[in-house]
């Protein structure tokens, strides 16, 4: 097959990373702003949220269930139906972290591992990556293990159930909408970029 683009042809719109001034330094978010030289010897400015990353995960039990957690967001004020998903401590693989969210946020473990891809989900103002992992073989015998300032609520629903509530709008967020694709596909068999994993808790 033809390559759809020469990524070497990227030096055409490369720019060049000048200087940067740390802008807020808070324990989420670190935002900094760039002094960039432009493609035409121009310099502009760019502002850019730096995030330490996360893992998600699309959960699958025996009855083809998945779980779903109902968690308020505060840019928004409201709630919003979610697969589960946490940020990375520091040095932290992203599997790991994947298996830690996964038991403090439902008391979930998993025996079955596949990494199903990485999402860039703010490309325009954030370094922010998600890696998303489908977990099977399930021992749902723990119990959840939440911050003193996290609240959720679960649910389980068919993966049908789930890809039908990221067409009809009650799912909107990227990594549940994408997960939760990509977690069809992988069943499929039609995911080329899935790989198992075997992390260590």
């Amino acid at each position: 097959m033809e390559p759809l683009y020469n990524t070497d042809d990227d030096r055409l719109i490369a720019e060049r990373t000048i200087d940067t001034e740390c802008v807020f330094d808070g324990r989420l978010l670190h935002v900094e702003r760039a002094t960039v030289e432009l493609p035409n010897g121009a310099v502009s400015t760019r502002e850019m949220i730096r995030h330490v990353g996360a893992s998600a995960i699309v959960t699958l039990d025996a009855k083809g269930r998945v779980v779903l957690e109902r968690q308020w967001r505060a840019p928004l004020e409201r709630a919003f139906w979610e697969i589960p998903a946490g940020k990375l401590d520091p040095q932290e693989p992203t599997e790991r972290c994947a298996v830690r969210e996964l038991k403090e946020e439902t008391g979930i473990t998993a025996r079955d591992w596949v990494e199903l891809g990485t999402i860039h989900n703010a490309i325009g103002y954030s370094d922010e990556r998600i890696v998303i992992y489908l977990a099977r073989d399930l021992d749902e015998s723990g119990e959840q293990s939440l911050d003193d300032n996290e609240f959720l609520t679960i649910v389980r629903v068919t993966l049908e159930e789930a890809l039908a509530m990221t067409r009809d709008g009650r799912i909107t967020d990227v990594k549940s909408i994408i997960g939760l694709n990509w977690a069809e596909q992988y069943l499929a068999g039609t995911l080329v970029q899935a790989r198992s994993v075997s992390p260590r808790p």
